[in-house]
């Protein structure tokens, strides 16, 4: 048995820390008492402490599994950087040449090296199972044990073989690590590393210094982002997409808005990812932009905030990413945008794959969904999908908990939720359960002959959108629950069915909704960046006294949008104004910009506004190449039809694009296609309703124009109107 003041003391020496944290000291003395060990500790909670020390203490070497290289460079830079030995740790991986290989091997046979890290592939090759047969092995670890579930958030074949590699090396006990994991990926761990009598050590998954917020994503994210972060100047923060295009998009928008910021994905060299990683770690950079592959290891204590720009396809991947957030205890803001088009996008993204795969992805996208649409405290959500009971209400660290919705009372509707679950033998999951009670008759249904039962449709009268909120908040309460082998079923449990004879006040509040074309209100130090009802009324004014002098239709001068923005973002002068949207070259061009600018000059000097131009969106070149493309098409009178088949979009995205083009003040004439699909008449009864409209809405336009023309030759006279008119 190892004594705690020999431990204590190690700890000292080795990491010059005076005292373990949480479990830290039972799992190690578990570990070197030969034991398997299960460790399942928060990002931030010190799990690589846990095999680090005990390497140091045990005869042998410890072989550390880890999925990453990022990960193995920089946790053997600081193993190293404690020791005054040389080759104390070492990492094994496809990174290596012939010769730095055989160092490592030297070393290991020499007994200097007390930490080997190895990728799960370089440990399938037969030259280094042979090579590791030779070495005395101290134990295993198996970090990031998540990746051997298919449960789990980052599923990886390779790590299914690590038992019976590590069988074949030799016999020494195993400590197999994760910072997340539900009841049913630590069931699937143990049971796959042949560790099912391991001892388990679970720490809280709380961690109360985080703020959780899920917004909306609009068309302005961007934007939206690009504010966050001048508010949160000179802190480090890193932003999650799910594609790597995506991820270079957006870190060359952020540099163009003068932020430090870098690329990080699997598809970079290995040099760029790490001379990333590196200027991360040493301030150089402030917000990396990544794929999920960047974070896992990296031992950065002060990130002040992590972004999903893309929700994540599960709740482990979310609170995982999250938790590199704020590790020293300090602040740390989790921002998620959401759009439902973005689930849709996952799930597409399933098609094609195994039946088995594709039913886990859906279920855990659900538990996502649950996630960012409920308005119950998101903390209490998080805490309970890992198994663990959040007892307060309210945590007073999420947007959820700091704007809080009206709760409503719902015994009723619970108790025949319950039923409807009882009915159906506890046999099926919470869209089944809500088509039952909204007496839908599916195929699935009709198959089970469930439409036949007295409780099918007993929950119609209560309309769809309560059922959602009310069984998630039925399992946060322990009323249901879903079974960890067949996951999704819904049971109900001995509290649920007292319910049903016995029934209390139970309260839910409904699900947030999100409109993704909503403007976002981004409030900040000193006020809010909102609109300025009063300056956007003089707007609106000198826009009617231009258009009476032009004997132009308002909207032609500036549409609404761009009035509002100028409103909010108060550009003085004519270069900022090319940053509002639906300004462009021509209308910089135009005499009349120049008084719009002015006034906004005048309000702000005599209201001694403080504007934010700091917070101005930059736009990148390779945006417009697009743009460019179609407006030289045009020129050379390429049917809009055969332009939209080349950029393979439709033709509503390419009259969208039109559409950008014109109202931001450039000339397009495409006079050569509306005579090729289109009467005279109809061109010019269109064009001189537009003429005397006080409004260019579409929807107005339909509605009056009436069915005698289609949308789309709405949509193009208006092209030619907008463009004449107002260019």
């Amino acid at each position: 048995m190892a004594e705690k003041v020999n431990l204590t003391a190690a700890l000292k020496k080795h990491f010059g820390f005076d005292k373990f944290k949480g479990d830290q000291e039972a799992i190690i003395k578990n570990l070197m008492d030969g034991n398997d060990t299960f460790v399942l500790m928060p990002t931030g909670g010190g799990k690589s402490l846990c095999y680090q020390l005990p390497s140091l203490l045990m005869d042998g070497t410890a072989i550390v599994i880890s999925p990453l290289i990022a990960l193995m460079k920089n946790q053997v830079d600081v193993i190293s950087s404690l020791s005054t030995d040389d080759g104390v740790a070492h990492y094994l991986n496809s990174s290596l040449n012939k010769s730095a290989i055989d160092q490592v091997k030297a070393d290991v046979r020499a007994g200097k090296t007390k930490l080997l890290y190895v990728a799960p592939e370089s440990l399938t090759k037969e030259d280094n199972v042979d090579f590791l047969r030779t070495v005395k092995i101290s134990f295993y670890a198996i970090d990031e044990a998540h990746c051997i579930s298919e449960w789990g958030h980052d599923f990886r074949p390779e790590y299914r073989r690590i038992r019976p590699i590590i069988t074949e090396i030799g016999k020494a006990p195993v400590i197999a690590l994760t910072a997340t994991a539900t009841d049913k990926v630590r069931t699937d761990i143990k049971k796959n590393l042949g560790i099912v009598d391991a001892q388990e050590f679970k720490s809280s998954f709380n961690r109360a210094n985080l703020y959780y917020e899920v917004r909306p994503k609009t068309k302005d994210v961007d934007k939206d982002i690009i504010k966050f972060i001048k508010q949160h100047q000179g802190k480090s923060g890193i932003i999650y997409c799910l594609s790597r295009k995506k991820v270079e998009e957006l870190a060359a928008v952020l540099g163009a808005n003068n932020i430090k910021a870098a690329a990080y994905h699997a598809g970079l060299d290995s040099a760029t990812r790490s001379q990333t990683q590196d200027d991360f770690l040493m301030e150089k950079i402030d917000v990396i932009v990544a794929t999920i592959a960047f974070g896992m290891g990296i031992d950065k204590p002060d990130v002040r905030f992590v972004i999903h720009y893309d929700i994540p396809k599960s709740l482990e991947g979310y609170y995982q990413e999250t938790g590199r957030a704020g590790r020293d205890g300090g602040e740390g803001i989790c921002l998620a945008f959401f759009a439902k088009k973005d689930l849709d996008k996952l799930d597409k993204f399933m098609e094609g794959k195994p039946v088995a795969e594709q039913d886990i992805g859906r279920q855990l996208l659900q538990e996502t969904e649950a996630y960012a649409e409920t308005s119950v405290c998101r903390r209490k959500m998080l805490m309970h999908y890992f198994g663990e009971v959040y007892e307060k209400e309210n945590c007073g660290n999420c947007d959820n908990c700091t704007h809080p919705k009206e709760w409503k009372e719902a015994s009723e509707q619970l108790v025949i939720a319950l039923k409807a679950i009882l009915a159906i033998k506890e046999n099926f999951r919470t869209d089944y359960v809500i088509n039952f009670l909204m007496g839908k008759e599916t195929n699935e249904i009709q198959a089970h002959k469930h439409n036949d039962l007295e409780d099918f449709g007993s929950g119609e009268d209560y309309g769809e959108n309560i059922w959602n909120p009310l069984i998630r908040q039925a399992l946060l309460a322990g009323y249901l629950k879903k079974e960890v082998e067949n996951y999704g079923l819904l049971k109900v449990t001995a509290d649920g069915k007292k319910f049903i004879k016995k029934p209390k006040s139970f309260m839910i509040v409904e699900d947030n909704e999100f409109n993704e074309d909503e403007d976002i209100v981004i409030e900040q130090e000193g006020g809010t960046c909102a609109l300025d009802p009063t300056l956007n009324s003089m707007l609106v004014d000198l826009r009617k006294k231009v258009a009476k002098k032009m004997e132009r239709p308002p909207y032609v001068i500036f549409q609404d949008v761009s009035l509002e923005q100028m409103a909010t973002d108060y550009p003085v002068t004519l270069e900022e104004l090319k940053n509002i949207q639906g300004v462009g070259e021509g209308k910089i061009k135009q005499p009349y910009a120049k008084q719009f600018v002015d006034l906004i000059k005048r309000y702000c000097d005599e209201n001694e506004i403080v504007r934010q131009a700091d917070l101005r969106v930059r736009t990148l070149a390779k945006r417009s190449e697009k743009k460019v493309s179609i407006i030289n098409s045009i020129d050379r009178h390429i049917a809009l039809d055969d332009i939209a088949a080349a950029k393979n979009i439709d033709f509503e995205d390419l009259l969208d694009e039109l559409e950008t083009i014109v109202y931001s003040g450039t000339k397009l004439n495409i006079d050569y296609f509306l005579e090729e699909v289109m009467d005279d008449d109809i061109i010019d009864e269109i064009y001189d309703y537009f003429s005397e409209s006080e409004t260019d809405d579409l929807k107005t336009a339909v509605d009056e124009l009436g069915d005698d023309y289609s949308e789309d030759e709405i949509r193009l006279v208006r092209i030619k109107f907008i463009s004449e008119m107002a260019n």
